[in-house]
């Protein structure tokens, strides 16, 4: 995928609208999916991406995820989120097999969100947790 240069640094072209693709990083578990499949050489099922999820969002081990986590996640993955990438084109989602596979949009959305994450910061971290009333 070509990309382009701005202030130095290089950046994926991502062929989507720009609100399709804010539409697909504006959710936690779908950019939890991007940047899975990011990492991925082949397609991803989705009670692996499940379990992958709900050890992230529990702060434990995939081996650690129990049942009830993982299908929490599975049932908010298959009944909205893998939809909603499919639907805009940033992942494939076969319903049929229940496997996820990396578009052409895929790095890209996955490249935003890892420059996005690693730019932000909690303020109220700097001000050592105090908020100001």
């Amino acid at each position: 995928m070509h990309g382009y240069t701005a202030a130095g640094e290089n950046y994926r072209v991502i062929p989507l609208d720009p609100d399709d693709a804010f539409e697909a990083i504006s959710n936690g578990r779908r950019r939890q999916v991007l940047l899975s499949l990011d990492t991925s050489d082949s397609p991803i099922s989705v009670g692996d991406l499940a379990v992958e999820i709900a050890a992230v969002e529990n702060g434990i081990e995939p081996s650690a995820v129990t049942s009830e986590q993982r299908s929490r996640v599975y049932i908010a993955l298959t009944q909205m989120h893998l939809d909603t990438l499919h639907e805009i084109s940033a992942v494939k989602y076969d319903s049929r097999s229940k496997q996820v596979a990396p578009t052409d949009a895929t790095a890209g959305l996955a490249e935003v969100i890892r420059r996005t994450e690693s730019s932000c910061y909690s303020p109220e971290s700097e001000r050592g947790g105090e908020v100001d009333a």
